[in-house]
């Protein structure tokens, strides 16, 4: 029994964090951008690839030996910094959770015909009514891999129908003729920046899984959340590029349901509904458990009602989208938000790698620490093109 409850949230945090990853920003950022980028857009993805194996290595492990969060870990490396990463982590999973409050409302906007504020409020009760079992962990687990399947088979199929030129693809993965920082500071901080990068690992510390001993587990489960992260992004992409290689236009209003639609007809359209719904509803869960999990060391009370809170952090994000609206637009911005914070969280656990009041005689990997400090270069590099010309060359 006990091997088999490891094993759970050992996939669980896995799943966790790519179903953090896969929202609706990643159905709308993927969509969005392969309309501009075509084909080179699958360079953009290997990039993001690559710059979430090594940030997300780097943090779990880090993490997971010290047995502690990333705000105490950031706190114990440069005093008050924990504070800072923390502010940052829940005004960006705050960002996140409106679009996804939002993307579950046209989700069922598009399944059962409803008003895209009726279909949030009912997303939300669904979120909420996760943390309200006796073992929400347990629970967790549980809805995010059952839908994280889902997803997963359902975007094969649109894939199957739609059939992108996957040769032009795949070459342009590693040869493109167009690459764009901006696009790729949105992906990776829409699969890896901001509380995403923690979701999994702090499910992991909370689970009991921490210390030397648990490594294995932990690159188990980060590896399998990474790879299925890429899998799912690939596949959209040559859903969307299968699109736009046939001749067909993808709609601005709403990015991905156009490229489900015209692949697969009003089928499509209706699987677009649920791989929507999925996509939000566990990038919900994901988004307030996490960015609670930031603030519960800072008062015993918030440890002690943290379900209380992650409820009020949803049911917070609900309101907000009520009166602000323009979900995809929302979506975009809030990706490139969390790649900005990336380099701050990656850098501060990096620091706390060489600290042996702090990660003990475990003795980080020469090769993944510069990794992960050149992820921190480039990701600084591409956030200060995206600045220059998003506002000062605009």
């Amino acid at each position: 029994m006990a091997d088999k409850k490891l094993s759970s949230a050992i996939l669980g945090a896995a799943f966790l964090m790519a179903t953090s990853a896969v929202g609706p920003g990643f159905l709308t950022q993927t969509a969005t951008f392969t309309k501009t980028l075509l084909a080179s857009f699958g360079f953009v993805i290997l990039i993001s690839v690559v710059i979430d194996i090594f940030a997300q290595l780097n943090i779990w492990r880090v993490l997971a030996v010290s047995g502690k969060r990333g705000q105490d870990v950031a706190n114990e490396t440069i005093p008050g910094s924990g504070y800072l990463l923390a502010a940052l982590i829940v005004f960006g999973g705050l960002a996140f959770n409106i679009g996804n409050i939002a993307g579950a409302g046209l989700g069922l906007e598009v399944l059962f015909g409803l008003k895209p504020e009726y279909g949030a409020a009912i997303s939300a009760l669904v979120g909420i009514g996760i943390f309200l079992f006796k073992d929400a962990g347990r629970a967790m687990d549980l809805f995010v891999k059952c839908l994280g399947f889902m997803m997963l088979a359902l975007i094969v199929y649109v894939v199957a129908v739609s059939r992108p030129p996957i040769a032009e693809a795949a070459l342009r993965t590693f040869y493109p003729t167009t690459i764009s920082p901006f696009a790729i500071v949105t992906l990776v901080g829409g699969t890896v920046g901001g509380y995403i990068t923690f979701a999994g690992v702090h499910r992991l510390i909370d689970a009991g899984i921490s210390g030397k001993d648990s490594l294995k587990e932990v690159n188990t489960s980060a590896t399998t959340g990474i790879l299925l992260t890429a899998v799912i992004r690939f596949l959209l992409f040559l859903a969307a590029f299968g699109v736009v290689a046939m001749g067909l236009t993808i709609d601005d209003k709403n990015p991905p349901a156009s490229v489900f639609q015209n692949a697969a007809g009003t089928v499509g359209f209706k699987l677009f509904g649920l791989v929507m719904w999925a996509a939000a509803i566990t990038s919900v869960i994901g988004a307030a458990y996490t960015s609670v999990s930031f603030l519960k060391t800072f008062h015993p009370k918030i440890s002690e009602k943290s379900k209380e809170f992650t409820i009020a952090f949803i049911a917070f994000s609900t309101v907000i989208f009520a009166f602000i609206g323009k979900p995809v637009l929302v979506l975009i911005l809030a990706g490139t938000f969390n790649g900005f914070i990336l380099p701050v969280g990656l850098s501060l656990v990096l620091l706390a790698s060489r600290k042996k009041e702090i990660v003990g005689d475990y003795k980080h990997a020469l090769w993944l620490e510069f990794a992960g400090w050149l992820v921190v270069v480039v990701m600084l590099g591409f956030t200060i093109l995206t600045l220059v010309n998003k506002f000062v060359l605009a």
